[in-house]
Formats: structure tokens, C-alpha cells, sequence
């Protein structure tokens, strides 16, 4: 569970980082655009009044520093915000000071969007309102170093006008970001489920195929085998007439094992059903089951309510495999099937009395994919499955599912 929960907070911390950088890149060429703008003013106002060719180049240099820490800012951040911006506030007011006549327009046009840079990288109302309560004490002293005090107060109250407008315009503007932000996470999380959602349905696809394979190509090999079985034995009783009866049944075994395999093949490129009547094709799959092994059947079924056609498709299945194994393993003389459906619930029994074997043991020995597929089928119609074997006494193998489960044929 720790682990488990580092991973989601590493995560989440990732998100977090991720869009903070998100959040900065897309913030830089807006930044630099007004910095130009700021530059510009600067150069122009400081020339007309009093030109200084020596401090405009480092005034250059130091803008061009200024936008370059700007450009890295993910870079600097790394080694605390408070460097950060304690770096470009030395800049800033660095910057003002080689221009004297246009002090005032830099520190107007470069504090607040200091101040605007710092919503995205805190995205808190108390740091941010720090931040600039910071940068305004810092500018009210440069104003009284610079002994502008005529125009001081309408520097200030300019400042603040701007400071407004450009933290409105960010908070918009960030807010923009994240909710693109989230969106593109969203997709991107949903692009994930869906390779989840398709990595499960190949997995589903394989063990359907397993369990198709084995109810129809396995179960039809495995009822023509103990009929060529029979066949051998009565021959060699010199019971030929018996042989050639049981050879025909062989052969209708083998036209239905086909059918089958077919039928699972279309079933694999097309998601219907045939329409059958469930009670009509459990007669029919026992009356094949007692000419093929003679082995005595009785039925019991009453249905009165509709049958799914999931019900029929998995629960024909798991009664054939559920003989098939009488037949196999238990060397059962008497087979008996019930199935009754009381209150939205079907009930399939079947019941032999053959060797039996232990539920535990069998399920954990490998090549016993049949009583695996038995409990598949049955999870797929959302229902339970109770095995009862004692040796010597017989196996009773019964599955309780929902009648409506899946489309109602």
C-alpha cells in the first residue's frame, strides 16, 4: 500500500510539474513581446531627453539578460522561485538606474509583469500578493532614492493600475492554460483506458477462443474417439450390426463437431446468436450423449420464462462439458439433468453416479481446461457454480445465473 501510494503521489507531483512547465512555456512569448515593447520606450524616451551611448549598450546587455532568464525560467526554478526572482528584481532596478530619464517607465512596465509571471509559477493568492507587496516597497524606495517625489505618487498609483490589469489579464490567461492543461491530460488518460480497454478485450478474445476450441473441436474429437472406442469393442464381440450403428452415429458426431467449429468461427467475426430452444437442445445434446455411450440419461427441465442468448450459447456448453467428463473420468452408469428457472434465476444440474474426484486437486492439475472453461461460462453469465464429488458416490456439478443476462432470444 506505501508503494502503491508514493507511485500516485510521484505521479501526481509529476502532473503538478508538468503543468506548471505547461503553464510558464506558454507564458514566455507575451513576456518577451512586452519586454521589447519596455525596451523600445526606454531607448526612445532616454535619447530624446538626454542620450547615453555607453549606458544604452549595457542597458541592452541587461535586457537581453533579462529576457534569457525569462526564456529558462523551468531552469532557474529548480533552484528556488525566491532566487529567481530575486535575480530579475536586481535586473529590473539595474536596469531603471542606467537610464535615469527613464527610470519610472521601466520599473512600471517590468514589476508588473514580475508580478504577473509570478501567478503562474505560484498559482496562490498569498505568495502572489507577497510578491508584489515585495516589489512595491522596493519601488516606493527607488522612487524616494531617485528624489522623484513630484511625480511619485502618480508613478505608484500607475503602477498599481497596471499591476491590476496585468494580474486580471493573467489570471484569465493561466486559467485558460490549465483547463487546456487538464483537457490534454484527459485525453491523454483516456487514451491510455482505451489501450487498457483493448489490451482486456484480446485477452477476453483468446480465452473465448480457448474455450471455443476446446467445447467444439476438443468435445467433438473426444465423443468420436470413445464411439471409435465402442466400435472396437463390439467388433471385436463380433457384434458388427451394433459396430455399423454406432458408425453412423459417428458420423452424424462428426458432421455436428464441424457445425460447431463453424459456428464458433462465425461467432468470432460476428457477435449473434443463433436462435435456438434451449430445452429442445439439451434433449438433443443428451440423446446424443446416451447413442454415443450408452450410458443412461434422465432429464428434468422446466422452463417457463425466457431463455438469453448468452444463457443458451455458454449454458449448452458447460452441460455438454459436464458429460463429457461423466463419460471420460467418472465411468458413470447414470447421468441425470435438471434445470428449472424460479424468480429471474435458471439452476442447471448435472449429476452422475460414477468414481468421482476431489474439486481441489483436479482444479490445480494442468489439462483439465474443460472444468476451467465450466467456470468461466460461468462467470461470463454472472453466476455461481457448486461442485459436490465424493468418491465412489458420483459428481453434481450446478450453475444458478440470471435469466435476462445478455439479449433475451
Amino acid at each position: 500500500m506505501g508503494k502503491a501510494s508514493n507511485d500516485q503521489d510521484h505521479d501526481v507531483n509529476l502532473k503538478i510539474d508538468d503543468g506548471e512547465n505547461d503553464r510558464l512555456n506558454i507564458s514566455r512569448v507575451p513576456i518577451i513581446f512586452w519586454i521589447i515593447l519596455i525596451y523600445i520606450d526606454g531607448i526612445i524616451f532616454q535619447n530624446i531627453s538626454k542620450p547615453l551611448p555607453l549606458q544604452t549598450i549595457l542597458f541592452s546587455l541587461v535586457m537581453m539578460l533579462h529576457g534569457l532568464l525569462y526564456w529558462h525560467v523551468r531552469k532557474i526554478l529548480q533552484y528556488g522561485s525566491w532566487i529567481y526572482f530575486i535575480i530579475q528584481a536586481g535586473i529590473i532596478f539595474s536596469s531603471a538606474l542606467l537610464l535615469p530619464d527613464s527610470f519610472p517607465i521601466v520599473l512600471v512596465g517590468l514589476i508588473p509583469t514580475l508580478i504577473g509571471q509570478s501567478i503562474g509559477i505560484y498559482y496562490q493568492t498569498k505568495k502572489v500578493v507577497m510578491v508584489f507587496f515585495g516589489f512595491y516597497l522596493l519601488f516606493c524606495l527607488a522612487l524616494i532614492w531617485h528624489h522623484d517625489g513630484k511625480n511619485s505618487v502618480l508613478f505608484i498609483a500607475l503602477l498599481i493600475l497596471i499591476v491590476i490589469v496585468v494580474a486580471a489579464y493573467s489570471v484569465l490567461f493561466y486559467r485558460q492554460v490549465n483547463a487546456r492543461i487538464r483537457t490534454q491530460n484527459f485525453l491523454n488518460e483516456l487514451e491510455l483506458a482505451h489501450q487498457k480497454v483493448e489490451e482486456l478485450t484480446l485477452a477476453n478474445e483468446r480465452q473465448r477462443m480457448a474455450r471455443d476450441l476446446h467445447d467444439t473441436l476438443a468435445q467433438g474429437l473426444a465423443g468420436l474417439i470413445m464411439q471409435l472406442e465402442a466400435v472396437d469393442a463390439h467388433l471385436t464381440k463380433g457384434s458388427p450390426q451394433r459396430a455399423h450403428e454406432i458408425v453412423q452415429q459417428s458420423m452424424s458426431q462428426a458432421r455436428k463437431a464441424l457445425a460447431d467449429s463453424r459456428r464458433a468461427i462465425d461467432n468470432l467475426r460476428s457477435k449473434s446468436a443463433s436462435e435456438v430452444d434451449f430445452a429442445d437442445a439439451v434433449r438433443e445434446e443428451a440423446q446424443r450423449f446416451t447413442m454415443a455411450t450408452g450410458i443412461r440419461t434422465a432429464l428434468d427441465i422446466k422452463i417457463k420464462s425466457s431463455v438469453s442468448r448468452l444463457l443458451i450459447e455458454h449454458g449448452l456448453h458447460i452441460i455438454s462439458e459436464c458429460l463429457t467428463n461423466a463419460a471420460k473420468h467418472s465411468h458413470a452408469k447414470n447421468v441425470w439433468i435438471h434445470i428449472l428457472d424460479h424468480q429471474g434465476m435458471i439452476s442447471m444440474e448435472v449429476r452422475d453416479d460414477g468414481k468421482g474426484f476431489n474439486p481441489d486437486i483436479i482444479a490445480k492439475q494442468a489439462g483439465h481446461y474443460g472444468l476451467i472453461g465450466i467456470h468461466e461460462r460461468t462467470r461470463l453469465l454472472g453466476g455461481t457454480i457448486h461442485i459436490n464429488s465424493t468418491a465412489q458416490e458420483g459428481t453434481s456439478i450446478k450453475v444458478e445465473a440470471p435469466l435476462i443476462k445478455g439479449d433475451v432470444s
